[in-house]
């Protein structure tokens, strides 16, 4: 028998000691979760992307009464990113959400199962890394890659 250890490095950030261009991100995914459509959750989910060429592409969570019809923002930012720049990478993606009444999460929210393989599959298709940023009013949290958020994950390569 073996063992196998998975270790995922993290760094905690205080939002002032982000870069400006990291503040503009968290900031586009705070500003979307006003945008939000989350009549039955009540929980409200910003993202923002920034591309390769400096692009910032942001979505929201959108519910509906028909389960499970509705999408993440994770995943509307993402699709959107790559329907219309399907030429550009994306660099970082931030994550923030709002709880029923309209305050940002003390912790970090990260992304669900189905969101984090979305996210896996976009780093996949651009052979490049997509830092992870993810927005709570104790901290930030930075991930180097999606890999850091599914070890052990499922791609293309699984079914050679």
């Amino acid at each position: 028998m073996k063992d196998l250890n998975i270790q995922i490095a993290i760094r905690i950030y205080e939002y002032e000691e982000l870069s400006a261009a990291d503040r503009e991100l968290i900031d586009a995914a705070c500003q979307a979760t006003h945008r939000s459509y989350a009549p039955y959750s009540h929980f409200s989910v910003g993202a923002a992307a920034r591309l390769s060429d400096n692009t910032i592409v942001t979505g929201t969570n959108q519910e509906n009464a028909a389960y499970p019809s509705g999408l993440c923002a994770e995943r509307t930012t993402l699709f959107y990113a790559n329907s219309q720049y399907p030429g550009q990478a994306v660099e970082t993606l931030a994550i923030a959400a709002r709880n029923e009444c309209g305050e940002f999460l003390e912790e970090p929210i990260p992304p669900c199962g189905a969101c984090r393989q979305v996210m896996l599959e976009t780093e996949k298709r651009f052979k490049h890394p997509m830092r992870v940023l993810l927005f709570g009013k104790t901290g930030i949290y930075e991930l180097g890659s999606v890999g850091a958020l599914l070890p052990l994950s499922f791609d293309a390569s699984s079914m050679l």
